[in-house]
């Protein structure tokens, strides 16, 4: 079963990711900007999502993807661990948030971390 451990193990292993301790919890960061937090119960983790699209992507996999009414009007989406299919299903929603914090410099050094990479 996918843990809280893969996403960090898989979050670190990206260009220039850090950890920091933030409002008690584990964030990752590329180049100052957080884009993963793992909640305290560890079941779930968060990513940058768009508003824009991310009523979309909870509409079209409620029991994967949600948003907590006190971070309604953040950036950000939850995404349920058990409810993940595999590694490179995490690995794939990681590079996702990883690209839209992530500098320029670092998306065009990367393409392994590119869509579709």
């Amino acid at each position: 079963m996918i843990d809280a451990y893969d996403v960090r193990r898989i979050a670190l292993s990206f260009p220039e990711t850090v950890e920091k301790e933030a409002w008690s919890i584990p964030t990752f960061r590329v180049a100052g900007k957080m884009y993963v937090t793992i909640p305290d119960d560890q079941t779930s983790f968060a990513v940058r999502c768009p508003r824009h699209e991310r009523t979309e992507l909870i509409a079209s996999e409620p029991d994967k993807f949600w948003v907590p009414q006190h971070e309604a009007s953040s950036a950000w989406v939850r995404v349920r661990l058990a409810a993940l299919e595999d590694l490179e299903e995490l690995r794939g929603i990681l590079v996702d948030s990883w690209r839209q914090a992530a500098p320029d410099r670092l998306t065009e050094q990367n393409p392994d971390l590119r869509p579709g990479g």
